[in-house]
């Protein structure tokens, strides 16, 4: 802050400067002046500018330096109060654009609070038709219709899936319930709703389940491994998906492997991203780039960790890493 205010208040210190070596210069050669007088007058200048800075740099950077430390947020009251007309000046402007900037976020919070109560509105009402026509699926006798047909429901069903927890996401911590949960009920309840899409493409599951209860929120964690398991199916060939829990440093390990198509090494940095789709099966259409980002924002409110291993042509592995009991403790400081 020192330097910032030699440098703010340089031309004010040459003219000092400059004036006292103007009066040494007169008094040089004038020989009407006495020279060592005006040395004496001079250093007692100097020393007095000095006191002056001194108490003028901590009076005049107070308000600057409260500014350099707050938090960058709507909160101004830990600003210094001014004391100059300056001051009083960028206080007054800092006020009037918080108080405008609180306004529109409050009016944008409600405006996407609206938004998305009608769009949660909207698909839990497509719901109906889709459950519907679920059971009409059910019903019928050709079965290569039948399984068709289930297919496609499946797709409709897992998009509104993906954009109802999209939706929820900015506000996951609110729809959070830690408790022990049973790893083979959701991995079941998933496979349970995929069976018609395996059974078609011949895939199977192979689960060894070594650590059966983990700690966490059993829809969001549901969530996180249908996106998984999605991706698993719909890119495997006909092998089965392995599907295997243990302990590492006590902290436990999900595995989801698939022996599919596998990741391009060039795509694997970018496979969480908003929106990515693979360049190697970027003619996929109906890929939508947003079953392992929704996965990930999930997993992060959840603590934990996704990490992916693929080899081109031989297959996927996804690790969840769990945390440890006592890191909960973070969640509800998120």
């Amino acid at each position: 802050m020192i330097k910032k205010y030699v440098i703010e208040r340089r031309s004010w210190i040459m003219l000092f400067i400059l004036q006292q070596l103007f009066i040494i210069f007169v008094s040089f050669f004038d020989s009407t002046i006495p020279f060592q007088s005006t040395l004496y007058l001079v250093f007692l200048s100097m020393i007095l500018f000095s006191i002056f800075f001194v108490i003028r740099y901590n009076k005049e950077t107070k308000f600057y330096r409260s500014l350099e430390e707050r938090d960058n947020n709507l909160d101004l009251t830990s600003i210094a109060g001014p004391e100059s007309p300056f001051e009083k000046i960028i206080e007054n402007s800092m006020t009037n654009q918080t108080e405008l900037l609180k306004q529109t976020a409050s009016h944008n919070l409600m405006t996407l609070e609206q938004e998305k109560d009608d769009l949660l509105s909207w698909i839990h009402e497509v719901k109906t038709p889709l459950t519907a026509m679920h059971l009409m699926i059910d019903r019928l006798d050709d079965e290569t219709m039948k399984m068709h047909l289930t297919y496609e429901w499946l797709r409709i069903h897992l998009l509104l899936d993906q954009q109802l927890h999209q939706r929820r996401i900015p506000f996951i911590e609110n729809d959070l319930y830690i408790e022990n949960t049973e790893l083979e009920t959701i991995i079941f309840d998933e496979i349970k709703t995929l069976q018609s899409w395996c059974i078609q493409k011949g895939i199977g599951f192979d689960i060894d389940l070594e650590v059966p209860v983990v700690l966490s929120d059993a829809k969001w964690l549901a969530f996180i491994l249908r996106q998984l398991l999605t991706n698993a199916v719909k890119y495997s060939k006909s092998s089965d998906i392995m599907i295997n829990s243990y302990l590492r440093a006590d902290q436990t390990i999900l595995e989801v492997k698939d022996g599919g198509h596998g990741i391009d090494p060039k795509d694997l940095p970018r496979i969480f991203d908003k929106g990515f789709t693979s360049t190697t099966m970027h003619q996929d259409t109906a890929a939508t780039g947003m079953g392992l980002y929704l996965a990930k924002k999930s997993a992060q409110s959840l603590l934990i960790q996704i990490h992916v291993k693929s080899t081109l042509g031989e297959g996927t592995t996804f690790t969840l890493i769990f945390p440890q009991r006592n890191e909960f403790v973070n969640i509800t400081s998120v």
